[in-house]
């Protein structure tokens, strides 16, 4: 993937950067693996707002992901396209196996059309390939990681993120994850090998307001210039307004745990990610 910078005409494309798709190989989705996917505008299930900020954005459609990877351990399947997934920051690809069905996974990065993947126990740790964390060499790099047996790919999914599998004890492997976290995971999830693709993703500048607008975000209004009905930091006259960094609920910022101390899965974290940042003084 490469990034292409705008010549800058006007203003706005000075910093305005975009996704080449250099890698994408056809505009054309699979029809059959795809669903309506209707635009809520922040509100639920009885019209009332309960996310700000969000609305318009251009109309997608939502495309199947395959990322439960069960069903087809030990059929081939061969690499058909590599497409743009509105949905997500990572690219899709289309798999026909060789019983003649369709699927689409996650793209690890290297993944060319033409390449042949595997799932199941008995593949071999290749690039594209699912398999449990058991028949993971350890050191190797692994995406799309299961948190519970046959509940499907939950964690790494995000474009250039990998997890790298340390350890395995007993009915647990240790893998370290793209936050620093060092997390136990039962062996038997599973997990794909390699990086998701679309690594330089994070580079992309978006450049002017109106490709947030784009995606479904709306403008956002600063706390200290709403009135205090509306905000805890509202309020007050020219620069005196503000107080601590706190959320519209008054739950504090900037440092502030919100993680319960007896939750059930602290006892599968062996090191949390803002410790991994303290030894690196805070990066």
């Amino acid at each position: 993937m490469s990034i292409k910078k705008r010549k800058p005409t006007i203003n706005s494309q000075r910093q305005y950067s975009v996704d080449a798709k250099e890698d994408v190989t056809t505009s054309d989705p699979e029809r059959s693996l795809l669903e309506p996917l209707p635009n809520s505008g922040g509100r639920n299930n009885q019209g009332r707002m309960t996310m700000r900020y969000r609305g318009g954005g251009h109309k997608r459609r939502y495309r199947k992901v395959d990322f439960k990877r069960r069903g087809k351990d030990g059929i081939p399947a061969a690499v058909k396209t590599i497409e743009y997934d509105p949905n997500r920051s990572a690219r899709i690809s289309l798999l026909a196996y060789a019983d003649g069905e369709k699927r689409y996974i996650i793209t690890p990065d290297g993944l060319e059309v033409g390449d042949t993947v595997r799932n199941g126990p008995q593949a071999q740790a290749r690039l594209g390939n699912c398999l449990p964390l058991t028949g993971i060499p350890l050191g190797t790099q692994v995406h799309c990681v299961e948190m519970t047996p046959k509940k499907g790919a939950q964690m790494v999914r995000a474009a250039g993120t990998h997890a790298q599998l340390t350890a395995r004890e007993g009915d647990y492997a240790t893998l370290e994850l793209p936050s620093g976290e060092t997390r136990l995971v039962p062996s038997r999830c599973r997990a794909t090998i390699g990086t998701t693709s679309n690594v330089e993703h994070e580079n992309v500048v978006l450049g002017k307001a109106g490709r947030k607008r784009w995606l479904g975000r709306r403008p956002r209004t600063r706390g200290v210039a709403m009135n205090p009905i509306d905000h805890p930091m509202g309020g007050g006259e020219g620069l005196k307004s503000g107080g601590h960094p706190r959320s519209r609920e008054g739950v504090p910022a900037k440092g502030y745990k919100t993680r319960k101390r007896n939750k059930e899965s602290n006892k599968y974290i062996i090191r949390r990610r803002t410790e991994s940042k303290q030894g690196t003084g805070g990066q």
